[in-house]
């Protein structure tokens, strides 16, 4: 199978600069990248082309106009412009682990999902990561971690857990494997068969409602939260707010009872088939 990584942004070019250092790395090395612009400026733009002359694979670029918080709709361009038939969703905020890509394909079977984990930095610790450290490693040590400011047992279990574990951690957690937008994975037919990402949701549980239509679809979800690791950069979130969360949530509740697989404001703008 051919594997596309879809990375979500939104002027954000400091920190998308330090993700894409991420794929430099990575030790399985077949996947192309789409990035899935929500609207940048040129300063994104600039990123991406100063990445494309030392990147070793072929990215995309898929861009539209600034019309506020559309990830949802930009996430679905990008999945119709991936060439590859697995794909995995994740953010221009999230640094990948150099197994990253190696743990979502090792662990991809047909008829489930893979909803992976992430180590969530301080600002501080956000800045002070630089491309060097990405290069060595170093970023993912979780002693560097630590003397910076990374406290928390599930994160420090996450980031620090020794290979041989990973499993157990996974099989025993508590947490539901939902699908988090940031880490996630599945193939591009059961995407296109629940139409994609519902475009009438703006930030706060789209990516669990699409989640949630996989299940519908009978899928089942995979949790591997401690072997696909990413370090999540911090930021505010200025498009977070108590009405779209709670349109959002009147939506996942009506999948959630009527049992859909199927949103009409999706890829294709249609009632179900």
């Amino acid at each position: 199978m051919k594997q596309s990584v879809i990375i979500s942004t939104y002027n954000q070019p400091e920190w998308l600069a330090k993700v894409l250092h991420g794929y430099l790395y990575q030790t399985f090395t077949d996947f192309e990248v789409l990035i899935a612009d929500d609207g940048s400026d040129e300063r994104t733009a600039a990123v991406i082309e100063d990445f494309r002359k030392r990147a070793g694979f072929p990215i995309k670029h898929v861009w539209h106009a600034d019309e506020g918080f559309q990830k949802s709709k930009i996430l679905n361009l990008a999945t119709m412009a991936a060439s590859g038939d697995y794909l995995i969703f994740t953010d221009g905020d999230c640094i990948p682990r150099w197994d990253f890509i190696e743990a979502h394909v090792s662990h991809a079977s047909p008829g489930t999902f893979l909803s992976g984990g992430y180590c969530k930095l301080s600002m501080e610790l956000s800045q002070l990561l630089s491309l060097a450290y990405i290069e060595s490693g170093s970023a993912f040590d979780i002693r560097y971690l630590w003397q910076n400011g990374l406290r928390g047992f599930s994160q420090t279990l996450k980031i620090g857990a020794p290979e041989r574990l990973r499993p157990l951690l996974d099989w025993i957690t508590p947490r539901k494997a939902t699908w988090n937008g940031c880490n996630a994975s599945t193939w591009k037919s059961e995407i296109l068969a629940v139409n994609g990402h519902n475009e009438g949701m703006q930030y706060g549980g789209q990516d669990r409602e699409l989640g949630e239509r996989l299940k519908n679809l009978g899928l089942a979800s995979k949790q591997i939260q401690h072997r696909a690791i990413l370090l999540h950069l911090d930021h505010q979130r200025g498009y977070k707010t108590p009405e779209t969360l709670r349109k959002n949530r009147a939506i996942r509740d009506e999948v959630i009872a009527t049992k859909s697989t199927w949103c009409s404001n999706g890829i294709h703008k249609r009632p179900q088939p």
